[in-house]
């Protein structure tokens, strides 16, 4: 009871004694709540009621895995030769954008927000005894492509003060982002009767828009006002 007491006469909220935050974001992938793309963001009052923030992710947003391994038998009983086929991705992601706060309460801050979205990755596949999908005697390929993606996020969002300069914080918007992938390069080497023969071709480039919720508009998060 004391210790409710104390808190309640405390105030939690806005000061520019403490202009800067840093905090934790925990996306939400459509179902659940996990770490789909590690974010950290850093925000700057400029006075009460604007602040700036740049956010810094790893991953897509949408919970891929870095690295698959794939194993693949001669035989259909999992017999005989095998063949092998790994996949990895690296991804990053950011945001630098604008907040303005109403007028909050002791504990309470809502807000609304602007940022401008931005990001890359890369893929590679390498097959060894495989066409990357099945055992292939004599085969090996390295596929190589990378992306970069633009957009713009708005939305609004809260931060509750749990105690002095410690928030919880939820926010949610509409995002629009464009992704491009630039050509794939697809090197393949076919080796018979102990002669190989490589061949590499170029082609795939493709581009996609997609608007939704994600990583950068859609989550929780835990911060320090400092």
């Amino acid at each position: 009871m004391v210790g409710a007491f104390l808190l309640s006469t405390m105030s939690f909220g806005q000061s520019m004694d403490t202009p800067m935050s840093l905090e934790g974001v925990l996306s939400f992938n459509g179902s659940s709540l996990e770490w789909t793309a590690p974010t950290l963001r850093f925000r700057y009052f400029v006075n009460e009621n604007i602040a700036g923030r740049v956010q810094l992710g790893l991953g897509d947003g949408m919970g891929t895995p870095a690295s698959e391994s794939w194993t693949f038998y001669e035989n259909g009983d999992g017999t005989g030769a095998t063949g092998t086929a790994e996949i990895n991705r690296g991804a990053w992601n950011a945001q630098i954008g604008g907040e303005y706060h109403m007028s909050a309460t002791d504990r309470l801050s809502p807000y609304f927000m602007l940022g401008i979205n931005f990001g890359g990755g890369s893929y590679s596949e390498t097959w060894t005894e495989s066409d990357g999908t099945q055992y292939a005697q004599g085969l090996s390929a390295q596929v190589d492509a990378t992306s970069s993606m633009f957009g713009v996020g708005v939305g609004a969002g809260v931060d509750f003060y749990l105690v002095e300069n410690l928030y919880a914080g939820l926010e949610l918007g509409l995002s629009y982002n464009s992704m491009s992938m630039s050509d794939v390069t697809t090197t393949v080497t076919q080796t018979a009767g102990g002669v190989s023969t490589t061949t590499t071709t170029v082609g795939g480039n493709a581009s996609m828009t997609m608007i939704g919720t994600g990583a950068t508009t859609a989550a929780f998060r835990l911060g320090w006002r400092f």
